[in-house]
């Protein structure tokens, strides 16, 4: 016996395809969903088999197939017969939909429906579209761009992470990913923060359309690999920018695996860089609405990196909370190497870099211990210019510090380079 629950949308196939599926002895309708909210909600109660789905149902994308498919359901599109068939049919591809019926072919959904997984039934795409395995993995996007030329397409993905307090997350990925570009070194600065992204605002950015939201729109319709430039604003030959949030409360249209889909595609590019948020809680609750939590972003990025960058003041406030994020981060069991930078550090607070280290090394092993200086004059400046610390201050104290950073993460430039450049400058000046 097969268990389907059904969202039309308002489709006029909807009473035809009841009818089919009451005649047939191993179907059971078991309820009619208004919504693919409603959908997701009922599949998290473990009594269906099957979803038999609109396929242009508000909110049906690849995230809401992958939960259906977790909580152990396949899903059945019904595309509408005729001229926009084929492209009903690659939306339907494009949201991980591997079975597909046309409401002028309604007898063949019993069939669809009850059919193993290991079996086409010959209702699918046509051959050629890329269709997802049954176990769970992502759709590939259509015609998704190349990487540039120069990048071999195997980029580093680095997160920024901190405490609560405002340690200077933005101003460190900021300033790392400004410093990839200066190296051109193509990079994309992404504004994973779900509580008060900023980048925009330090950057100078005034765009009325949030580059995170876009790529929501995008991953919902399969096209991000693709239509990724339509979601990047550039600042400059090598570096791009995703804006983050408008408003805080905005978190709720953000989806699953958001952050970790900018990072595969951004990486097939050149090197990421991911400016995410403070909270490592899980939502509970974000399991059975089948929607992310607002902690999502931050969580993937952490996951999905290769490196994180950890940062924490140098002041006695800071460094407390430091202490307890980095001990939080390690009982998520990650194994991510994790590389701590001690933002803000003065000769006023009275202690060494040796007596920091002391403090951090017997709390975290981390791969390496960095110190940036308090450059305030440096950071107001490029603030108020709204530009990068490498365009406002390139021999600025704190830029300067970020060269050895950038250096531990992805290599030092080559001697002869350096010294061309510097020439290059010396003419220019």
């Amino acid at each position: 016996m097969v268990v389907v629950l059904v969202v039309a949308a308002g489709g006029s196939w909807e009473p035809a395809a009841l009818a089919v599926l009451e005649k047939h002895p191993g179907i059971v309708v078991l309820k009619r969903c208004v919504d693919v909210d409603e959908l997701l909600a009922a599949a998290a109660s473990g009594q269906a088999d099957a979803a038999l789905v609109g396929v242009d149902a508000p909110g049906l994308d690849t995230r809401a197939v992958d939960q259906l498919r977790h909580h152990g359901l396949r899903t059945v599109a019904v595309v509408p017969a005729g001229p926009g068939e084929d492209a009903a049919r690659m939306r339907a591809v494009r949201s991980g939909i591997a079975r597909v019926v046309t409401d002028a072919d309604l007898g063949a959904l019993p069939t669809a429906l009850t059919a193993p997984d290991s079996a086409a039934d010959g209702v699918g795409p046509g051959a050629g579209d890329t269709v997802p395995a049954a176990s769970g993995e992502r759709p590939v996007a259509y015609a998704e761009a190349e990487a540039p030329a120069g990048v071999d397409g195997d980029g580093k993905v680095i997160a920024v992470w901190g405490p609560a307090g405002a340690p200077g997350r933005t101003t460190v990925a900021g300033a790392i990913a400004a410093e990839l570009a200066r190296r051109r070194m193509t990079t994309l600065l992404v504004d994973a923060d779900p509580y008060g992204g900023s980048v925009a605002q330090q950057l100078g950015i005034l765009d009325e359309v949030s580059g995170l939201l876009q790529a929501v729109r995008l991953q919902a319709g399969g096209e991000l690999g693709p239509r990724i430039a339509t979601a990047v604003r550039s600042l400059g030959p090598h570096l791009g920018v995703v804006t983050g949030l408008p408003r805080a409360d905005r978190w709720t249209e953000l989806r699953t695996g958001l952050v970790e889909d900018l990072a595969e595609v951004g990486s097939r590019h050149g090197h990421v860089v991911l400016d995410t948020g403070f909270n490592l809680e899980e939502d509970p609750s974000a399991e059975l609405s089948g929607r992310a939590g607002r902690n999502q972003l931050t969580l993937e990025a952490l996951d999905r990196a290769d490196e994180i960058v950890a940062v924490g003041t140098a002041d006695p406030v800071g460094l407390t909370r430091l202490a307890r994020a980095l001990v939080d981060l390690r009982e998520r069991g990650s194994s991510t190497p994790v590389r701590v930078v001690v933002n803000r550090m003065r000769r006023s607070l009275g202690w060494t870099e040796r007596d920091i280290a002391g403090m951090v090394t017997g709390l975290a092993r981390p791969v390496g211990l960095h110190y940036l200086p308090d450059d305030v004059a440096t950071v107001d400046k490029a603030l108020v210019a709204g530009r990068t610390l490498v365009e406002t201050a390139p021999e600025g104290a704190l830029p300067r510090a970020v060269v050895p950073l950038v250096d531990a993460l992805v290599g030092a430039i080559p001697e002869g380079q350096v010294r061309r450049r510097r020439a290059g400058r010396a003419r220019r000046r």
